[in-house]
This record gives C-alpha cells, structure tokens and sequence, in this order.
C-alpha cells in the first residue's frame, strides 16, 4: 500500500485499537469482541484523571507517553488541546503505526522516540507536565527503575494502570529484627511471547499489588496518590480490582 495514501493504508489492515477515523469509519481491532473496552474503560478513567487534576485546559502542557503502542491514548490527548505529545516505545513498529495514524487524524503537536524505559535515561525524554504509564509495568522486570524514571520525567502529574496481584502484609525475619512488608510482586514468565507485540521485550514480569503500587509511588517521589475509580459499566478486570489506576501528584 502506498504511503501516499495513509487513510487507504490505515483501512487495508485490523489495529490493536478502534481509531475513529477523520469520514467517519473506525479501525477494526484484532483484540476478542469485548477485550477491546479495556482501552475504552481506561480513556474514561484518565479524562477523570485529568479532570480531577483540574487540567481541563491543557493548551500550554506537554505530555509524554511511555509505552505508547500504536498512540491511541497519546492522541487522545490532542483532543484536550496539549501543546506537544511525546510517545515513546521500544518497538519500531508500534511508533510507525502511531505516526501514521496522527498523520491520518492531522495531528502535527504527536512526535515519536524510541526507547526501552528499562534502559532509558530521563535526558532521553525530558520532562513534561503529564506522563501516561498505561498497560506496561506488569510487563516490566524493573519496575521500580520504571517508576523512578516516570519521576523524573514527570513536571505535574503521572497517570499509570497496570494488572496487580493479590496483596500481602505483615511482619517478616529480616536479620535480626523483624520488619512490616510493605507489598509484594508476582512474577509472571512471559518468554514464549516476547515476540508478540503486547507482550515483555524480556519475558520476566514483577507484577505488584495495588498497595505496593501506592507504597512506591510515594517512594519514588511523588507526593498525593489517587486511585481513580472505574465507571461502573467498564471493563470487568477494572471493575473487580485486577487492574488499577492511580494518578500520581507531584507536589
């Protein structure tokens, strides 16, 4: 398919997500029927965010997106007018995707980086006033350097959600004394799926609780957590707690 013709492009293939399009159509996703309100649930779930953070007019914000995949919520983001849109992926083809479709939308504010944000420096990225973390730390095996990059990176606000696992606490031997767990992480091998898009780009994933979440995102330094609460009708694992948001303050 010629690139002359990016809309033409765009329709000769099924997406990860359903783009609305500028004639009206939507992309066809590849995902199960009904997997694909995850992304739906999670847009609602950040326009809160946002709202809640009081940035209803984003005119002169900037935002970056680690682990954008092929932009959905990135250019979303143009809809709420920020002044420039940074999304960073490790895979060439997810940035190749989200270009394309910010040409098809006409969104000149979307620029692309690619970086591994397990590898990468926050020089690398900048700073900005918003950062997206969406659908990525369970697949990381650094999370923790995940976050603290996030940090740095981060001038106002961090809006992450992740799959968690079931919470621990209590006291534990630690040398001589014993110490309060402060959370727990489950690791999940995802080798075999390294190769698939949506999958770790290492195969070993430290997933953590949703209090753990919490715990470290005040560590890694930033100031009032908020965990948003999804609509109702949303995406199941949303609703029952098997995925979390949590908009991060820097204050």
């Amino acid at each position: 398919m010629s690139t002359t013709d990016p809309l033409g492009e765009v329709r000769s293939r099924r997406w990860f997500y359903e783009f609305d399009l500028p004639d009206g159509t939507r992309t066809l996703s590849a995902l199960p029927a009904g997997v694909e309100s995850v992304h739906t649930t999670r847009r609602v779930m950040l326009d809160a965010a946002l709202d809640h953070a009081g940035a209803r007019d984003c005119s002169g914000l900037t935002a970056v997106d680690l682990a954008c995949h092929q932009g959905w919520f990135a250019l979303h983001l143009a809809r709420r007018n920020f002044a420039s849109i940074l999304g960073v992926d490790a895979r060439a083809g997810h940035l190749e995707d989200a270009a394309l479709m910010a040409r098809v939308l006409g969104i000149p504010t979307f620029a692309t980086r690619r970086l591994d944000i397990e590898a990468a420096a926050a020089a690398d990225i900048g700073e900005h006033d918003l950062t997206l973390m969406l659908g990525v730390l369970y697949h990381l095996e650094n999370p923790v350097r995940a976050l603290r990059l996030a940090r740095a990176v981060t001038r106002r606000l961090l809006v992450i959600e992740t799959q968690v696992v079931p919470h621990m606490h209590g006291l534990i031997e630690w040398g001589a004394e014993p110490r309060p767990l402060q959370g727990v992480f489950g690791v999940v091998d995802e080798t075999p799926e390294r190769h698939a898009g949506e999958a770790s780009l290492h195969g070993i994933c430290l997933a953590p609780s949703a209090p753990t979440l919490h715990w470290m995102l005040g560590r890694v330094g930033f100031g009032r957590v908020v965990q948003i609460i999804p609509p109702w009708y949303g995406y199941q694992q949303l609703v029952r707690g098997s995925r979390v948001m949590f908009a991060a303050f820097v204050e």
